[in-house]
C-alpha cells in the first residue's frame, strides 16, 4: 500500500485493481476498496471547492447556506445536512466531498472518458475505506459497529448537523471519512458512488493519503493502453450511455463512438 504501480497491459491492470480482493473472513472477493480514476496521472485530489479559490474555507459555509435557501422546493430530504451536501455535490455545487466508486470498471471509465487526454499517462487510485475508518473517532467507529457496516450513509450521519460539528470531531490530526449518498437519481446508482470527506476544507485528500500510506495505491496507466482499455471498456457496456442516463449521455457517448480515426491519432 502507499505505493505507484505502472502496469503495462490489460491483463496486469486487472490483477491490480483486484489486489487483495479475496476477504477470507467471509470466503467471498469483496474487497474493501474506492476507486477514483483521473485521466492524467498528474491530477491531484483537489475537490471542487479547493480548485474555486484560495479562499475557499470562508466561502463553504456561504455556498451550502445559499444552495439551501434556492434549492429548498426541489430537495425532498430536507431535514439531513448529509442529504443537502449530497445533492449539492451531485449537482455541481463545490464542495468539500470528492467523488470516488466502488467499482474499478467505472473508475476506468473516467480514465479513458476524454480522447483528447490520451497523450498523458492515466490513473486509478485505490483506498482501503475499512483501514480509514479505523483512524475515526471513536463515535464514528461505533456508529459503524452499531450497524455492522464499513461505510457511513446519510442516515448515520444525520446527528452531525453541519460540517464545523463535523470539524470539531477531530483531535490533533484531520481524519477522512467515506459515505454513501442516497440514490437521487440513475447517474448515482449506475456509477455506484460514495463520496470522500475530511474533518479540514484545507486538507487535500491526496495529502492526507500521503500521511497514510497504509491505505491506499496509486495505478499508473500508460498512454499507450488507454485505447485498448476504452474500447473494452465499451464493449463491456461501460460508457457515457450507462454511466449518464439520459440524452445528454448518450450524445457524449455517441460523439466518442464515431470519433473519426484520424481524430484518435491527433490526440
Amino acid at each position: 500500500m502507499g505505493m505507484e504501480t505502472r502496469i503495462s497491459s490489460w491483463n496486469e491492470l486487472q490483477d491490480s485493481l483486484y489486489e487483495n480482493a479475496w476477504i477470507d473472513e467471509i470466503q467471498r472477493f469483496r474487497p474493501p476498496f474506492a476507486f477514483r480514476g483521473l485521466s492524467c496521472a498528474d491530477f491531484t485530489l483537489a475537490t471542487s471547492l479547493m480548485r474555486l479559490t484560495d479562499n475557499h474555507a470562508q466561502l463553504e459555509g456561504h455556498l451550502v447556506r445559499n444552495f439551501k435557501k434556492y434549492a429548498h422546493r426541489d430537495v425532498v430530504d430536507q431535514g439531513s445536512f448529509w442529504y443537502w451536501l449530497s445533492v449539492a455535490q451531485h449537482h455541481g455545487l463545490p464542495t468539500r466531498l470528492l467523488d470516488w466508486t466502488f467499482s474499478p470498471y467505472v473508475a476506468l471509465h473516467f480514465v479513458t472518458d476524454n480522447p483528447l487526454l490520451y497523450d498523458c499517462d492515466g490513473a486509478v487510485w485505490c483506498v482501503d475505506y475499512k483501514k480509514v475508518h479505523e483512524q475515526v473517532p471513536e463515535a464514528l467507529r461505533s456508529l459503524l459497529a452499531k450497524e455492522g457496516a464499513d461505510v457511513f450513509t446519510v442516515e448515520m450521519l444525520k446527528d452531525i448537523p453541519s460540517l464545523s460539528e463535523f470539524d470539531g470531531l477531530a483531535g490533533a490530526e484531520d481524519f477522512a471519512l467515506f459515505f454513501e449518498p442516497p440514490s437521487i437519481d440513475d447517474r448515482i446508482v449506475n456509477q455506484f458512488a460514495l463520496f470522500s470527506v475530511i474533518s479540514n476544507p484545507l486538507t487535500g485528500m491526496d495529502g492526507w493519503l500521503r500521511n497514510h500510506p497504509d491505505v491506499y495505491r496509486k495505478i499508473i496507466i500508460p498512454y499507450e493502453l488507454k485505447w485498448e482499455i476504452r474500447d473494452k471498456l465499451d464493449q463491456a457496456n461501460v460508457n457515457e450511455r450507462v454511466l449518464f442516463p439520459g440524452l445528454d449521455g448518450l450524445s457524449r457517448w455517441l460523439k466518442r463512438q464515431y470519433l473519426p480515426i484520424r481524430e484518435k491519432m491527433k490526440s
